[in-house]
């Protein structure tokens, strides 16, 4: 099994002179939409208890539901809010971003550099282990929850398969790099891409 690890302990906003945006997404689409940001925590975390997708689909195309709407609360609009809020960001300045299928939502921007993270499961469970003071088992069943939900959350979205590295524009094995190393990789495609494609 593979996960998506966050490897870069550098500060993105440091090394590279940009935002850096994760759970910050919550609060400025509450701000454009007018629902608390709270209710938008809620929902990122009900989700990730929910069987929702594992039953159902409903891949993001860009509408957002009026606020007259019976759906207008509902975790697909709540996550529109979110992509709105990524495209209007990105219209406007360069950031990181991890997560909430932004590789999808930002597809169609040349700009845009899709990167996914990866190690095996025992050495995602050690590094859980050392984060969050696990034993062995608890970090086991951490790391297989949060693949789930996040293999869920894409394909419910996206429609597309989370691990899926054609999606991707550059796929690195964090363990032969170790986290600085990957870093830097990361730091060096970059700057190639742009000479490429200018941002």
């Amino acid at each position: 099994m593979r996960r998506r690890s966050n490897p870069n302990r550098q500060n993105p906003r440091k090394n590279l002179g940009v935002h850096f945006y994760n759970r910050e997404l919550l609060r400025l689409a509450s701000d454009d939409s007018g629902i608390s940001e709270e209710l938008f925590a809620k929902v990122d975390e009900e989700t990730k208890k929910s069987l929702l997708y594992r039953v159902s689909r409903k891949v993001y195309d860009g509408t957002i539901i009026p606020p007259e709407s019976d759906n207008f609360l509902s975790n697909e609009n709540l996550f529109n809010y979110q992509a709105k809020v990524l495209n209007e960001l990105a219209n406007r300045e360069s950031f990181v971003v991890v997560g909430r299928a932004a590789n999808f939502v930002l597809r169609d921007r040349p700009n845009v550099i899709a990167v996914y993270l990866y190690a095996s499961e025992e050495i995602c469970v050690r590094h859980q282990m050392d984060l969050m003071n696990f034993s062995y088992d608890e970090a086991a069943h951490y790391v297989k929850k949060q693949n789930k939900y996040r293999r869920g959350y894409c394909a419910h979205h996206t429609g597309q398969i989370w691990e899926d590295m054609r999606n991707y524009a550059l796929c690195v094995d964090t363990n032969e790099l170790g986290y600085e190393g990957t870093a830097k990789l990361i730091e060096d495609f970059l700057m190639k891409r742009m000479e490429r494609i200018p941002f």
